[in-house]
């Protein structure tokens, strides 16, 4: 089962869970299982049906460069964290 680690702003909606694991082939249905299991929280990770803008979705340790159609192994770990910007314009 893949473990997907609770943002930190989030853990209010999972009662303090920092973890949770549960089968899914990609982002978006990691995203649609908790969502399922904590009502909202969806709407708390996209946006117009892509991930926000200020987060970043990290599967086994790299940005998942394909968004909610980046694939999750049976045995991964995903992360949201904050995303970041910055640079020279």
């Amino acid at each position: 089962m893949a473990k997907v680690f609770i943002p930190t702003m989030l853990q209010k909606m999972t009662g303090g869970l920092k973890q949770v694991d549960f089968q899914a082939k990609n982002v978006r249905q990691v995203i649609e299982e908790l969502d399922r299991l904590y009502p909202g929280m969806k709407d708390r990770l996209c946006e117009e049906g892509a991930i926000r803008s200020n987060l970043a979705v990290a599967v086994d340790g790299e940005i998942a460069r394909m968004g909610l159609l980046e694939k999750v192994g049976e045995n991964s770990e995903v992360h949201f964290v904050p995303a970041i910007g910055g640079g020279l314009s």
